[in-house]
């Protein structure tokens, strides 16, 4: 955090933790192998990447900007054995929370983010004002909503729980159609119409929040 309290810009990388928090850890001058596979799920073909470290990045390769693996990258399976378990879990509806290794990359004000992210619990929803509050930075709703599109992991760090004031879904990488089918799944109150635009209650549907959002489909480097 920069002074002030505004975000630092640098990048860092969160220690292995399970999906509960992430720890703070600057990034090595020599990157570790990063590996690399696809799996086919109920929301489209996913691509999960990451390390020694722990999981890295949770790609939709069937929205529209499926990510090319760098050529370093290796592919295997074999790394995600647990995530790949418990994301069939939880597409069966048997798995509320991940426990898995995480080392997403980002900076401490994203960091912080996708860690109150991962503190919405399964079924729930919030608006980007809430996210906001409960960071200390009540002003700060469209950094905040900048930072949920920049999240790396979607579903594990659920940023499909974050929805407009209005129940409305606004934005998310994978398309409106992937953010809704989610939150049915957890049972998730006040999710928008697609076709209409209006909440379930009917309210006409917030905006998305302004473009610019770093998104994911750009290789790790």
């Amino acid at each position: 955090m920069g002074r002030g309290g505004a975000p630092s810009a640098g990048p860092e990388r969160a220690g292995a933790r399970a999906a509960g928090g992430v720890a703070f850890m600057r990034m090595t001058r020599t990157e570790p192998m990063t590996f690399w596979c696809e799996t086919d799920s109920p929301v489209g073909r996913l691509l999960l990447a990451g390390d020694a470290a722990g999981l890295g990045r949770v790609h939709f390769q069937s929205g529209p900007r499926p990510l090319r693996p760098a050529e370093a990258w290796r592919e295997s399976g074999a790394p995600f054995e647990a995530a790949l378990a418990q994301l069939g879990q939880y597409f069966r509806g048997v798995r509320r929370v991940f426990t898995l290794p995480l080392a997403p990359v980002g900076t401490r004000f994203q960091l912080a983010v996708w860690e109150a992210l991962s503190a919405i619990p399964y079924g729930e929803t919030i608006s980007y004002a809430e996210l906001a509050r409960r960071l200390g930075r009540a002003g700060s709703a469209r950094a905040v909503g900048l930072a949920n599109g920049a999240n790396p992991l979607p579903i594990i760090v659920p940023c499909h729980r974050v929805i407009g004031a209005d129940g409305s879904l606004t934005g998310f990488g994978g398309g409106l159609h992937i953010k809704r089918a989610l939150l049915e799944l957890e049972g998730a109150a006040c999710v928008a119409d697609l076709f209409s635009g209006a909440t379930v209650s009917g309210a006409p549907a917030e905006a998305p929040p302004p473009a610019g959002a770093a998104t994911a489909a750009d290789p790790l480097r």
